[in-house]
């Protein structure tokens, strides 16, 4: 220890540290081994962990139960003295029909200048789990600014990695976890003190101590959010006696007792049923819902988890099944952060447990955003289909395939085999293509009818007879045959082909013939009038009138083109054609031919995650494809790392983020024998900055001031020299280092 004298003179005092001693944590937890405030020697501690549940049940940090029906948002945990700026709130609501008790409905986090809120929309039965931020869902998992948000299916995890601070919500109601390293002695409200001293546990606003929680609970209301409908309570608390746990005389549900049977056996030395069961008999007399009682069993299990003991009780139960999708399994203890198939060794990741929905054993999730389980990594398709690298698939009458060097899936236009020839001999019938019903991505030869092309016939018929028109089954050409005409108005009303003057007769397809009035002098029948059917030659964006043959009456409209309709906004494309829009390369669409049609097929490319930080400079470019980024990517060696993050400085703290650039990754550091010095030689080498510069942020203080401070910002990272030592050997007593203040 150093110790200023006078006159600049200073003194260097040993210092030896105390010897450990073991210490009883009153929360039941196990003492964790951490530094003093010097870094110098090391003591036991107690974490904090707070709890709740059911409706709802607390047990505070330092392991004290109490129950409390609120129906308002209260301070559940904030720092005494502030220092790293969190705060936590808790809104309960009134969840049963038939009683006044209250379920927390959602968690509000306030840590810097970030205010999360974790809700549960459905208070009965599953949870439906959602995030907000400035009112806005949040889409998980959410990394930014210090915080990590990430769900299970039944639990919402929030952590922060830099304090070690993680937050659980869900269908089993809530638990924080602080260190003690960082908020010992320095928290109030619903959670009480954390301090391993449950007697101080029930403290007001004031700095007053109650002895009944519950009433403590009524003085915590968050005076910062708009609430006017909560009642404000006395100026100084009465001291109500605790209420007996049932004030009317109930036998509650035999689902409780799993909680002292052999179930749970293995967790009852390490951590004690009994708030749980209190927690769990109360609801089962007060609630009407039995649902709420699976929270204290839910919530004990937790615990048991954090303790290290996993505990498969859900299916000695009828009422807590667990309802998992069906392509994941449920788990009593899973990795907060499920591993996916982007994953770096270099990245932390959670290492809280909880129970929840994850993928099958040998199974792991593609990314963290989609959810899907895979047991080979390669890509999604535009359908967010997994795909194996190098498999090939059919997309939307498109050849596709996951590829591996890019990680990226690239389809072009399927290539159809030639369709067999189709031989059309009976008159009438013509050869045309149209989709193959077997591929509708190709197309078939057929034969089909076309009456334009049978041959002309005419027939005269003796005097009493006239002709008659049939098309037998399976042909394409009438028949002409005599009848007799006084059965002739039977048959041919009966083929539709004889009627009253005005009505259609038939004759050529090119021709509109009707009966007339007018009676032909040499036959003494009706004339018939015929006038040529008008052709419609205009035509639709994308096709062109095109003349047919002598046989056909009219042309017809071709399509020449493919219409791709986007936003509202016609674009006509060519055959073989592909086609993006300026504001999205990623996005193709190809002019394909389908028999007689042409269609646009759209195709998206998905782009691996590409992180800039990685990349050499001047060589970030827009990969051929005109959609990802790709760059020569650094290795391993020393390289500058981009972050932001809060500056702090004697208890003031920047209001946005700032760039604060960092040096990481190794150097060439070797140990070998050098034949001259017929000794081991040490080369020693680190990653550090190589060229900096000063910068000043302006910091905003509790007291409102705000003052100006200068940190160092890395401006390029190298591998510099640096001396090799040797540790030297541990005394048998530690002692603090000497440090010149």
């Amino acid at each position: 220890m150093a110790r200023c004298i006078e006159n600049n003179t200073i003194e260097i005092v040993p210092y030896e540290c105390p010897p450990l001693q073991n210490i009883t944590c009153a929360n039941g937890k196990k003492p964790v081994l951490v530094y003093d405030e010097y870094h110098c020697c090391q003591q036991y501690v107690c974490d904090c962990e707070c709890e709740g549940w059911g409706d709802p049940h607390y047990i505070t940090f330092d392991g004290l139960y109490y129950s409390y029906q609120g129906n308002c948002t209260y301070i559940l945990m904030e720092e005494i003295t502030a220092k790293h700026h969190l705060k936590i709130y808790i809104d309960n609501v009134f969840c049963d029909p038939t009683e006044d008790v209250s379920c927390p409905r959602s968690i509000t986090i306030a840590y810097g200048f970030q205010v999360v809120t974790l809700i549960n929309h459905n208070l009965i039965g599953a949870p439906q789990l959602e995030v907000l931020k400035s009112g806005q869902k949040l889409k998980l998992p959410y990394a930014q600014q210090g915080i990590k948000i990430i769900s299970s299916g039944i639990n919402l995890i929030y952590e922060i990695p830099l304090l070690n601070v993680v937050v659980t919500f869900g269908m089993t109601g809530f638990s924080v976890n602080l260190p003690y390293q960082y908020f010992g002695g320095n928290t109030q409200g619903h959670c009480g003190t954390c301090n391993n001293n449950q007697a101080d546990d029930c403290r007001l606003p004031t700095g007053e101590l109650v002895q009944n929680c519950g009433v403590m609970a009524d003085y915590w209301p968050a005076n910062d959010i708009y609430q006017p409908n909560c009642p404000t309570p006395p100026a100084v608390p009465t001291q109500v006696p605790e209420p007996p746990l049932e004030p009317t005389p109930c036998k509650p549900d035999s689902i409780c007792d799993l909680l002292k049977s052999s179930v749970f056996a293995e967790c009852h030395p390490l951590v004690s049923p009994d708030n749980f069961y209190r927690g769990c008999v109360f609801d089962s007399c007060h609630v009407s819902n039995p649902a709420v009682e699976c929270t204290s069993l839910q919530t004990y299990a937790a615990a048991c988890a954090q303790a290290g003991i996993c505990i498969h009780w859900r299916n000695h139960t009828k009422i807590c099944a667990s309802d998992c999708p069906s392509d994941k399994v449920y788990k009593p203890c899973g990795p907060a952060e499920q591993p996916t198939c982007e994953d770096s060794a270099d990245e932390p990741t959670v290492t809280f447990v909880t129970e929840g929905c994850f993928c099958p054993d040998g199974m792991k999730l593609f990314n963290k955003e989609s959810g899907i389980c895979v047991e080979k990594c390669g890509c999604l398709d535009p359908e967010g289909i997994p795909r194996e690298f190098n498999e090939q698939f059919e997309y939307k009458c498109q050849d596709c395939i996951c590829d591996e060097p890019t990680k990226t899936v690239i389809c072009k236009p399927k290539t159809c085999p030639a369709p067999p020839t189709a031989n059309c001999t009976d008159p009438g019938f013509v050869v045309v293509n149209q989709t193959n019903p077997a591929d509708p991505c190709c197309y078939a030869y057929i034969c089909q009818c076309n009456v334009n092309k049978c041959p002309v016939s005419s027939m005269n018929c003796p005097v009493g007879y006239k002709p008659v028109i049939s098309v037998p089954e399976g042909k394409c050409c009438p028949q002409h045959t005599c009848g007799d005409f006084n059965k002739f108005s039977d048959v041919l009303n009966h083929n539709h082909f004889l009627g009253q003057p005005g009505s259609s007769v038939p004759a050529n397809a090119c021709q509109d013939c009707t009966c007339s009035n007018e009676v032909d002098p040499k036959s003494g029948l009706f004339k018939i009038v015929c006038v040529f059917q008008p052709c419609k030659e205009t035509c639709e964006p994308g096709y062109e009138y095109v003349e047919t043959n002598d046989y056909d009456c009219c042309g017809k409209c071709v399509q020449k083109q493919c219409v791709l309709n986007l936003n509202g906004t016609k674009h006509l494309l060519n055959e073989g054609q592909t086609w993006s829009p300026p504001e999205n390369m990623c996005e193709h669409y190809t002019c394909m031919r389908s028999g007689d049609t042409l269609t646009a097929l759209s195709s998206h490319i998905i782009c691996p995650v590409f992180q800039q930080s990685n990349c050499q400079p001047d060589t970030i470019q827009t990969a051929a494809n005109g959609c990802c980024k790709i760059c020569v990517e650094i290795d391993k060696a020393c390289k500058l790392v981009s972050m932001t993050t809060h500056v702090s400085h004697h208890g003031c703290r920047s209001t946005e983020p700032v760039e604060m650039p960092y040096c990481e990754g190794s150097c060439n550091t070797f140990t070998k024998y050098s034949e001259a010095a017929a000794a081991m030689e040490h080369s020693c080498s680190c990653c550090k900055e190589m060229r900096s510069s000063n910068r000043t942020v302006d910091l905003l203080c509790l007291n409102g001031d705000k003052v100006k401070h200068t940190y160092l910002y890395v401006e390029e990272c190298g591998c510099g020299q640096t001396e090799c030592t040797t540790a030297a050997g541990l005394s048998a007593r530690r002692k603090r280092r000497s440090t010149l203040l």
